[in-house]
């Protein structure tokens, strides 16, 4: 299943400049996801995280994994647009979070998610980041959707 950025739209809420996925590219239902965001120096961002040094933000980064998380748990619960446009994902934690190297503008990150488990509203994620297949973050994600 291959998704385009007005399709993820209609999934999670998010906007820019927050919206930090811009294609889905692999989807399995209650299995796995991956999608990207392209890093470009035109993002808000980069004025202030570094001036003559930028460097896309680990927060960003693991908040795109977030988002991506959401869009796999959303797409595993079987929704209609209309179920879902009721529903938002509240994250509860992120842990074992991990920086490897530094994503800059220009390259193409990779969100390559896996659920863990899944009870009832309670996602749990394994959330990893790649560069040209270089592994650039990595996090476990628990989640939960309710109502909004």
């Amino acid at each position: 299943m291959v998704m385009d950025v007005t399709q993820i739209q209609k999934i999670i809420p998010h906007r820019f400049p927050f919206l930090l996925v811009d294609r889905i590219t692999e989807l399995n239902v209650n299995e796995n996801l991956v999608g990207y965001k392209n890093v470009s120096i035109s993002e808000p961002v980069f004025q202030g995280h570094f001036p003559g040094h930028p460097i896309y933000p680990g927060v960003m980064i693991l908040e795109g994994m977030a988002q991506a998380g959401g869009i796999l748990a959303f797409e595993s619960m079987d929704m209609t647009e209309e179920e879902a446009a009721r529903k938002v994902v509240y994250f509860m934690s992120i842990d074992n979070a991990k920086f490897r190297n530094p994503v800059t503008p220009g390259d193409k990150l990779e969100y390559r998610i896996s659920i863990i488990k899944h009870k009832g509203a309670i996602w749990m994620l394994r959330g990893e980041a790649f560069v040209d297949d270089k592994l650039v973050s990595e996090a476990d994600l628990k989640a939960m959707i309710v109502d909004k």
